[in-house]
């Protein structure tokens, strides 16, 4: 296990450096206009990029439920387990999407360029005013046609068991008024959660379940939306488990 993370956490930032002609590229799109072009190739880099991290800790990732995504903007809607279930996200959700994301992620070298060209929205806990203003601003990259992947667990549960729902992020999903799609992930922090710092090669089930519907609902029912969403993700992952 300390041979395979040392190499994985090498593999990672070289492959990032080799990726910097195609963030070049990017670049070079955006800055002409050419949006669709762009948001192809970034698809097709993160994608590859993500399933080759996943090669490289011997993660086999087995999903269903791909016909409960929607053609249009959405939210998705998952539990957090570990560190590998956003390359599994990037890997095996078949459109571009991007995260909300700790504002700390900002500090990343190369990592912040690319969350940038996903669409991703940075948030700040600690200050509620940045916070309000970053879903305002995901608001309205979902109208655009970009959708966002929360996890309103906040932190990784490093289990099967879930954690309790924030209310916080999910105001993007009754702000956008868009479907909103759970995502049931079961197995990813046995990757490396469950053994400390090191990668441990691991089976994980990604499982996208049918969307909700949020246009039409009432203020109380949104309101309910946080212990729904959970219900629903919990049920399933809990129906695995005990397989």
């Amino acid at each position: 296990m300390i041979v395979r993370t040392i190499i994985w956490f090498l593999y990672f930032w070289i492959i990032l450096l080799r990726y910097l002609p195609t963030l070049h590229r990017v670049k070079k799109l955006d800055q002409a206009g050419r949006k669709e072009d762009r948001d192809q190739l970034v698809e097709r880099s993160v994608s590859a990029w993500a399933h080759s991290l996943l090669r490289m800790a011997g993660v086999q990732v087995e999903v269903s439920g791909t016909e409960n995504i929607p053609a249009g903007p959405a939210v998705f809607v998952g539990n957090h387990q570990g560190n590998f279930d956003i390359p599994i996200l990037l890997a095996y959700l078949d459109r571009p999407h991007g995260f909300v994301a700790k504002i700390e992620t900002q500090k990343i070298p190369l990592i912040r360029s690319w969350m940038h060209y996903l669409h991703c929205v940075f948030l700040d806990r600690d200050n509620p005013r940045q916070a309000m203003g970053a879903i305002g601003e995901a608001a309205q990259t979902i109208q655009s046609g970009y959708p966002i992947i929360l996890f309103p667990e906040g932190t990784r549960s490093r289990k099967d068991q879930m954690r309790s729902f924030q209310s916080g992020g999910l105001r993007l999903a009754t702000k956008s008024e868009v479907p909103v799609v759970p995502l049931v992930i079961n197995g990813s922090y046995r990757v490396m959660e469950a053994h400390g710092f090191w990668i441990h090669p691991a089976k994980v089930r990604l499982t996208i379940l049918p969307p909700v519907a949020i246009a039409g609902m009432s203020r109380e029912e949104k309101k309910q939306l946080p212990s729904l969403l959970h219900d629903i993700i919990e049920q399933e992952l809990n129906r695995q488990v005990n397989e």
